[in-house]
């Protein structure tokens, strides 16, 4: 292994908080900037210790985060021919070792490397024994001798450990390896998780979950949002195998006794089963989607077929959808995560029939598009009831939760009621044999499995769903006028109240970078990526890119707080990462104050004494003033804000320009309000007439037959 851990120029990139092509320009004009130690010629890594000690005396860097370094030295342990989460799996064991025994952090700092070459891996595995079992250290690899890395790696995993929880950090550094590997399966959100564990949830009031299996656990997400007694896993990559447990057992309070009742075997699920005829109160899973090479051949006679009814080659995710009910016990509930063309592929139709004609399948959930990823596809949630005698139910819910917006538009609360409510209620009926839940047009629907046993068995719940009924009464349609109208009267004071304006004549002044004026002291600037990642339930506001563009309150929810990253405070001026026009400078009132800052916007602070807030931000909004500053990154255009320039004019001329600014970003924003009240309005009128749930005034009778074209009488 290397002395030092390695770093690429991307990485350099991010240390210093600037593009790639600055670290290129470095290498090319310093001479002293540190060699290459490996990598390819077209893609050459450094010495972490030498880049951070060069940055350092070009004042480029004050001090690398304790995150980051323990990230690089984590990237130093792993074998290039490994799996990429193993180092992972030993950072997980000394986390745990510090969350049982905050002692060893005392330890870890006085002790020499050679005592604690052997002392530290003797209590890593005694840990693990006592959290896991007795089987956890070699299962999990564990060392028998630290080596100077390891130790490296254990003390600075204390220091983060000091002002961070241990269960915090693993979560911390498994996002971080998320960031860094986007090509591997992203973690499911820890919301989304949630509810698919509620929806398996007994709704009867025994208490039926205390087993649960996720065939293809991942780091354990499903099986941490579960809380099941006993939890089983599988997983086709070792260390996640390794991962998984280590995250649970974190998340369990130090203090209580004996080991974890949790197994997690490595192995492909649908052609090594590692729980061969097992049967388990619940079943939780979001397979691999789009798998060609599943085990088709292989598996033509498996008993997990009922019926005889092979999964297609190209329907890999019924294959785990009939793996999952194989081993859900009978009453028991299996709950999986599924891209929306499982629902209406003609090739999986046979196995939906199946599984709709037996009363395998209870709901179909779509899910809005954010949910989990990929975040740009509209997930939908199958829920499986393991087949019981005499259970002669067959209805199917299905249930449109999808909405407009995206990843940070989620309501999550109001998204979780709404998918709740309707099922439990569906799902006692069905245990009770009561009616079911009376349709909810646009919603939900319980449907017979008749009425779903076509030629193709097409499972989309919005295509069984009737329209949604149009609110366009006379009353709301009477608010939406009021509020229009009051916009337009807000409109026609702005504008009476815009600059006006005459032709100076003069040269323009003089140009300073935003780089420069940070060195300078005159503003305080905090680039993208330095925000807080969303946190669902958390207590501070966090504020995003679509947010400050369409003007809305901060939509997101973080744990963050101001030690974490910036926090918005008045006089900030925030700028979107992929453009400057929607700059905008925060006023007393503003509903940014105390908001943490989402990953894709920048934070200028800046001195007000030596720089006017409205006036950079109107600065930044005027055409052409980020072209300077763009970068390209395949067909993304972003922008290094340390290279937007403004005029270098006294702070009087800035002030009475920021206030023709921010008058100017008034207008405009009381425009697109009015915009958007506008377009409310058209369409509620619309939706109305075409529904025939209105009629224009005086038309009577024109909602009654005609003999019109469109007249069927």
């Amino acid at each position: 292994m290397p002395d030092s851990p390695e770093v690429t120029a991307a990485e350099i990139a991010r240390l210093a908080g600037v593009g790639r092509a600055a670290v290129s320009n470095w290498r090319r004009r310093h001479p002293d900037f540190p060699p290459p130690a490996g990598g390819s010629e077209t893609s050459p890594t450094f010495r972490l210790d030498q880049v951070e000690q060069w940055l350092r005396a070009q004042g480029k860097l004050a001090e690398l985060p304790l995150l980051e370094r323990i990230w690089q030295q984590l990237e130093t342990l792993r074998d290039p021919d490994g799996p990429a989460l193993a180092p992972l799996v030993t950072a997980g064991a000394v986390l745990l070792l510090l969350h049982r025994d905050p002692a060893a952090r005392t330890e870890l700092a006085e002790q020499p490397d050679t005592r604690l070459a052997t002392a530290l891996p003797k209590a890593l595995r005694r840990t693990a024994a006592e959290a896991l079992g007795p089987d956890a250290p070699a299962a999990l690899g564990l060392p028998l001798l630290a080596g100077a890395t390891h130790l490296d790696l254990a003390r600075l995993l204390a220091a983060l450990t000091a002002d961070t929880p241990p269960p915090a950090a693993y979560e911390q550094l498994l996002a971080r390896h998320a960031e860094a590997n986007p090509r591997h399966q992203p973690p499911l959100p820890a919301d989304t998780a949630a509810l698919l564990a509620a929806l398996a949830a007994p709704t009867d009031g025994d208490d039926d979950g205390d087993t649960v299996l996720d065939p293809a656990c991942g780091t354990g997400g499903l099986l941490l949002a579960a809380g099941a007694a006993e939890r089983r896993g599988q997983d086709p990559d070792p260390a996640l195998a390794g991962v998984a447990p280590l995250r649970l057992a974190l998340a369990r309070p130090a203090d209580r006794p004996g080991p974890l009742p949790i197994e997690v075997r490595a192995g492909d699920a649908l052609r090594a089963d590692a729980f061969p005829g097992a049967a388990f109160a619940t079943v939780l899973c979001r397979p691999p989607y789009n798998e060609r090479d599943w085990g088709h051949d292989r598996l033509q006679y498996d008993p997990r077929w009922p019926g005889g009814v092979v999964p297609p080659r190209g329907e890999s995710e019924l294959a785990w959808v009939l793996h999952c009910l194989a081993h859900t016990r009978p009453g028991g509930t299996a709950v999986l995560l599924l891209p929306p063309t499982v629902a209406s592929r003609r090739a999986g139709r046979r196995v939906r029939a199946e599984l709709v004609r037996t009363g395998a399948l209870r709901a179909v959930v779509a899910l809005p598009a954010g949910a989990a990823p990929p975040y740009g596809v509209p997930l939908h949630a199958w829920v499986l009831r393991g087949p019981e005698p005499g259970d002669a139910f067959r209805q199917v819910l299905l249930l449109d939760a999808a909405t407009d917006g995206g990843r940070e538009r989620i309501d999550r609360d109001a998204l979780r009621a709404a998918v709740l409510t309707p099922w439990r209620e569906f799902d006692r009926a069905a245990r009770t044999g009561t009616p079911p839940p009376a349709d909810r047009p646009g919603r939900y629907r319980a449907v017979p499995a008749l009425d779903l046993l076509d030629d193709e068995t097409d499972l989309t719940p919005a295509r069984h769903l009737p329209a949604a009924p149009v609110a366009a009464a006379p009353d709301a349609l009477a608010g939406l006028r009021e509020r229009l109208t009051a916009e337009l009267a807000r409109l026609a004071d702005l504008d009476a109240a815009l600059p006006a304006v005459t032709a100076t004549g003069s040269a323009p002044p003089p140009q300073v970078g935003l780089g420069e004026l940070a060195r300078s002291g005159a503003l305080e600037l905090y680039p993208a990526g330095q925000g807080a990642p969303a946190r669902p339930g958390g207590r501070t506001p966090l504020l995003t890119e679509p947010d400050l563009q369409s003007a809305a309150p901060p939509s997101g929810t973080t744990d963050a707080t101001g030690a974490d990253g910036p926090t918005v405070r008045q006089g900030d001026v925030l700028v979107p990462a992929l453009g400057g026009e929607g700059a905008l400078a925060v006023h007393a009132g503003s509903p940014y104050l105390g908001a943490a800052l989402g990953p894709r916007l920048h934070l200028l602070r800046p001195d007000p004494a030596l720089l006017d807030p409205d006036f950079l931000a109107g600065q930044l909004r005027a055409t052409g003033a980020g072209r300077r500053a763009s970068s390209y990154a395949s067909t993304t255009t972003r922008l290094d804000v340390r290279r937007f320039e403004v005029p270098r004019v006294p702070i009087g001329q800035q002030r009475a320009l920021g206030a023709a600014f921010r008058r100017i970003a008034d207008y405009e924003a009381a425009l697109s309000a009015a915009a958007a009240g506008a377009r409310a309005l058209t369409r509620a009128l619309t939706d109305g007439l075409a529904a025939g749930a209105t009629a224009p005034a005086g038309a009577a009778g024109a909602t009654g037959a005609g003999t019109g074209p469109a007249s069927t009488g």
